[in-house]
């Protein structure tokens, strides 16, 4: 069984750039489909981006295409979201999921994944 930790959340500026990390232990994250997404207060745990485990296509929301970048490290056993052109509505809680048996077309619901890391703090002000 997997387990993630999220890392690199906090403050930025508008227009700032933030690197989040979640780290894989338990498992090796080249085999398995990862995500981030994210929630606020108002609403519900939203997709952000995702990479599949088998084809290693990256896939995004529209609200964020252009701006952020998911990667994986197989290396460092770590996968990652470069965010870039931060705006107030980036504000949210940051989680990074991931599972090794969800199908393509499933991938960007949160009920896909099974593993979950404890989320980081993004908020973005000025």
């Amino acid at each position: 069984q997997v387990q993630l930790v999220e890392s690199g959340g906090g403050l930025v500026q508008p227009g700032g750039s933030l690197r989040l990390s979640c780290a894989a232990s338990g498992g090796t994250v080249s085999t398995y489909s990862m995500a981030w997404f994210r929630q606020t207060p108002e609403k519900e745990r939203e997709f952000v981006a995702s990479t599949f485990r088998s084809y290693g296509r990256e896939y995004y929301a529209d609200s964020v295409k252009g701006r952020f970048t998911i990667s994986r490290d197989n290396r460092k056993n770590t996968f990652e979201l470069q965010m870039n052109s931060l705006t107030p509505d980036d504000t949210a809680i940051y989680y990074c999921a991931a599972d090794q048996s969800l199908i393509l077309s499933s991938i960007r619901r949160a009920e896909s994944y099974d593993y979950w890391g404890q989320g980081t703090q993004v908020t973005v002000s000025s």
